[in-house]
């Protein structure tokens, strides 16, 4: 898993309490993601979603994958 936020998102601080945050929903996913490789991109306003609106747009984001 690999997370692309750029500095235009926010400074240190924000750009790892996202990473921080989408680590843990990663974690807390019900099915595991199929092997692969995954590369989360983080846009300008991420920073100001909730722990539950990121979440929202995590599995949105998972939920277009492809089935194995």
């Amino acid at each position: 898993m690999a997370y692309a936020i750029g500095r235009h998102v926010g400074n240190a601080v924000i750009r790892n309490r996202i990473r921080r945050r989408l680590r843990s929903l990663i974690a807390e996913l019900s099915t595991p993601l199929q092997p692969g490789t995954y590369l989360i991109k983080c846009g300008i306003g991420t920073d100001l979603l909730s722990y539950d609106d990121l979440r929202t747009h995590l599995n949105r984001a998972l939920d277009g994958l492809p089935a194995a």
